[in-house]
């Protein structure tokens, strides 16, 4: 099994810079690949930001996100990292991140259903 836990979110202005992290730990986290951050606004779907893979690959972002956002993760501390910039009111959500021992494809790695993990989330807050 393996346990997610997200920190960094909290309450920014329009324009600032959040990092977020999400810690795994477990005795099969070694074997997690695909890991992902989402978001969710109360009342809406939660939707994809941003994919990688352990090796550092397969690096996707939502096109909301894309140029804004970095994903990163350091194996080592089996931690990922989402750096955030010139935030907006539009990013305000909830942010989980999520894991999986598979390997996602460009196709796939939005879809929640393939992933077998999930923080229980940090929110994000953006005030105009």
């Amino acid at each position: 099994q393996v346990q997610l836990v997200e920190s960094g979110g909290g309450s920014v202005q329009a324009g600032g810079s959040l990092r977020l992290s999400c810690a795994a730990s477990g005795s099969t986290v070694r074997r997690i690949d695909s890991m992902a951050w989402f978001r969710q606004v109360l009342g809406k779907e939660r939707v994809g930001v941003a994919h990688i893979i352990r090796d550092g690959g397969r690096i996707w972002y939502s096109e909301s996100v894309k140029g804004r956002f970095t994903i990163s993760r350091d194996n080592a501390k089996n931690t990922m990292f989402l750096q955030m910039t010139s935030l907006t009111p539009d990013d305000t959500a909830m942010y989980y991140c999520a894991a999986t021992r598979s390997t996602l494809a460009n196709w796939g790695w939005t879809r929640g259903d393939k992933y077998d993990y999930w923080g229980q989330g940090t929110q994000v807050t953006v005030s105009p």
